[in-house]
């Protein structure tokens, strides 16, 4: 018997094992779905749900859950993708994918479908929430499901993500998003249907990695965001896009209601910076919404909490900063359609960048999202600022989403926060109070009124709320250059 040299049958014995590990995968073409698709998952509800992945080229691949099916054929790169009609709420259902393959993706719910994207606020894990040890405990919610997109900046889009779906309970809620998690139980709350939360956030990151590269390259007035990068082909969490190409992409398309968002932190640095925010977030907004596809803006609602208060509490109602001009840029971008604002310059700590209190901005969120997206009879937001009279020496402002009335909190009835200033540019601590549901403002050392701020500060102390409970948004009348900064 003629035995090969151990050397050669070593080889031979690793090429057989190279050849029954790869061969299959290339010959046979097992169909596979995207990540997103798997055991626990939810559904939207009333809405065509697109189901996709992969397959041999050619291949024909069939999809069906409950009496909805549809079939395609794998294109010559082997994805393929079908649309099943819309589903009522529901569940638990099967989804079954079959090919050369079946699989079965099991305990389907449909309901509601909410992506919550951001930098580390939005990707604080309730563990680290306050309250973390009774809100663990009390998550006893099997109808929320909850994704995290592993984190993964990429040069270019993906087809794909890492994550898994988990059922809401004591032991999965500690490690995922608090402002997400208070979000959606307040909507499984109100709603009744079932909930499905993904969460695609990483802290410390700038908006501009989280917009696709085609809207932004093109874009003159993002000159000094792409400056940094220039030459530098790498695959840097703040890098323009790569967080859209690992993180967002391998999402498109999956069917969601819209979309929350929790970030400005990293693009606060200094006041031109907080300034250009006003442009890039509708930049993403309108990128994300295109490229879902779902339809008009009010199919994709989007909402963003607005910065906290945070710093040291400053007195000089003069200095413009660029947390304050943040809050500013992001109040501008409510005139996009079906778009809505968390204020919470009431809920965040002076030296701590991550506030520990995740359920009011996860309620207010909630609040924004049943009042616009679903239609319910509520006060939406904080108090805007409507409109501005001078009445010789004083200033009256008109407000939205008061509700019932203007409530000012405390013992004192004078409302905090605000400023005058005439024509010498200068502003003044104002004294101001609640009449006929305006706030009526005036200062001795300001006779001849030209300009007002309110709360127009890092950190200011603010006492004016709706009758809901939700505190007034910030806000300026002028433009000024700032005198200090940022």
């Amino acid at each position: 018997m003629f035995l090969l040299p151990l050397r050669c049958r070593i080889l031979s014995g690793l090429a057989l094992l190279v050849a029954v590990v790869v061969v299959p995968a290339a010959a046979w073409g097992e169909a596979r779905l995207a990540t997103v698709f798997a055991d626990h998952m939810v559904l939207q509800r009333g809405r065509a749900v697109p189901v996709w992945g992969t397959a041999a080229a050619g291949e024909q691949v069939g999809v069906s859950i409950g009496k909805r099916t549809g079939s395609t054929k794998a294109d010559a790169a082997g994805r393929w993708k079908v649309v099943l009609e819309a589903m009522p709420a529901g569940g638990p259902h099967q989804l079954v994918i079959r090919a050369t393959n079946t699989l079965t993706v099991s305990d389907v719910l449909v309901g509601e479908v909410w992506l919550a994207s951001g930098q580390s606020n939005m990707a604080m894990p309730v563990r680290r929430c306050r309250d973390a040890k009774t809100e663990q405990e009390a998550a006893n919610f099997p109808k929320i499901r909850m994704f995290t997109v592993k984190r993964s900046a990429r040069l270019a889009p993906q087809a794909d993500c890492q994550g898994r779906w988990q059922v809401c309970s004591p032991k999965t809620v500690g490690g995922f998003s608090g402002a997400a998690y208070f979000f959606g139980r307040r909507l499984h709350a109100e709603l009744g249907v079932p909930v499905g939360l993904i969460n695609s956030s990483w802290g410390g990151t700038a908006i501009e990695a989280w917009t696709s590269l085609d809207v932004q390259k093109q874009d003159s007035r993002l000159a000094s965001v792409f400056a940094p990068w220039k030459n530098k082909p790498k695959a840097n969490r703040n890098k323009p896009a790569n967080l859209f190409n690992g993180m967002i992409q391998p999402l498109v398309g999956y069917g969601i209601r819209g979309a929350i968002w929790y970030q400005g932190e990293r693009n606060s640095k200094s006041i031109s910076s907080a300034r250009l925010y006003r442009h890039q977030l509708p930049l993403l907004i309108s990128d994300w919404r295109k490229r879902w596809g779902q339809g008009g803006p009010e199919n994709f609602p989007f909402f963003w909490v607005q910065l906290p208060n945070f710093k040291a509490r400053q007195v000089d109602p003069n200095r413009v900063t660029s947390w304050a001009v943040m809050r500013e840029s992001m109040q501008q971008v409510l005139k996009l359609p079906a778009t809505g604002m968390a204020v919470t310059i009431d809920v965040g700590e002076a030296r701590d960048i991550h506030p520990k209190n995740k359920q009011d901005v996860g309620h207010r969120l909630a609040q924004v999202a049943l009042a616009a997206a679903y239609k319910k009879e509520l006060v939406a937001m904080g108090p805007l600022m409507r409109s501005v009279t001078i009445e010789d020496s004083r200033v009256r402002v008109q407000f939205d989403h008061v509700g019932e009335k203007l409530v000012v909190r405390g013992k004192q009835q004078l409302v905090k926060g605000f400023a005058l200033a005439g024509p010498d540019k200068v502003f003044h601590s104002a004294v101001a109070r609640v009449k006929d549901n305006t706030v009526v403002v005036e200062s001795k050392e300001v006779p001849d009124p030209i300009a007002v701020r309110y709360a127009f500060a890092d950190n200011p102390e603010v006492n004016l709320y709706n009758s809901d409970g939700i505190p007034a948004a910030p806000f300026r009348t002028d433009d000024w250059e700032p005198d200090a900064g940022p």
